[in-house]
């Protein structure tokens, strides 16, 4: 229960005290290169989620960052549990923005940052905004700027990986960059699987090789895309 404690006052208190430097990297020069621009952005979001991991306790192992190409890409993760949000942010070192549910909105000061990292908010009960945001996600991927999504859609809690949606997809294949599969194992550990507060936990985030296939191919088959990457992932899971 302390460290949930611990947890709450730390992500409000740090989040009021970065205003001032949210301020400042909102009007960092258009002219400056995007990959300097997002390491700026997203230097102290990336610092403020590391700290939350560690109040856990958790300790995070992270597996094959060799395999991020430079420029662009779009990162497609599992979804074990709420902590795959921080663990992603804090622990890869790649700046991402998130393809994030709109309901995040709705708590307090964290959309303002969301907004400077290039994050894009979907109300999936709604699909014409539903497309309009994978259309604006495109256009920040063709921009220089990398995203991550969760094609489950909903957290797995440990559970088998779930079919994987394709919306989603269509943001690599319309931008024509890389996908990155990751493969996150132990999240769920830290929160879900306890009634009250939060427990530590060994978490394993395994950055997957990159898959390229659709920016050869005129026409991809989102489905049959969708079902490798579950595949792919799963595979690294059960092993």
């Amino acid at each position: 229960m302390f460290r949930k404690i611990a947890f709450f006052i730390y992500f409000f208190a740090y989040l009021i005290y970065s205003l001032p430097t949210l301020k400042k990297v909102k009007h960092l020069p258009i002219s400056m290169a995007v990959q300097e621009r997002d390491r700026i952005q997203h230097e102290l979001p990336k610092r403020w989620a590391r700290n939350l991991v560690r109040i856990t306790g958790s300790t995070i192992t992270v597996e094959g960052d060799a395999h991020i190409p430079n420029g662009p890409v779009l990162f497609v993760s599992n979804h074990q549990g709420n902590f795959d949000v921080p663990v992603l942010l804090g622990f890869v070192e790649k700046p991402f923005g998130f393809f994030s549910k709109v309901e995040v909105k709705k708590i307090p000061f964290i959309p303002r940052w969301m907004e400077v990292m290039n994050c894009v908010f979907v109300d999936r009960s709604n699909r014409r905004q539903a497309l309009q945001s994978i259309k604006e996600s495109v256009a920040l991927l063709k921009e220089g700027h990398s995203m991550v999504i969760f094609p489950e859609g909903t957290r797995s809690k440990g559970g088998p990986v779930a079919e994987f949606k394709t919306g989603g997809l269509r943001m690599a294949i319309d931008a024509n960059v890389p996908i990155v599969p990751i493969a996150i194992e132990g999240t769920y550990k830290i929160m879900e699987q306890n009634k009250v507060g939060f427990k530590r936990a060994n978490v394993t985030v395994s950055i997957l090789e990159p898959i390229t296939s659709h920016l050869k191919e005129e026409k991809t088959d989102t489905k049959e895309l969708a079902a490798h990457i579950q595949k792919v992932i799963a595979k690294k899971l059960n092993k």
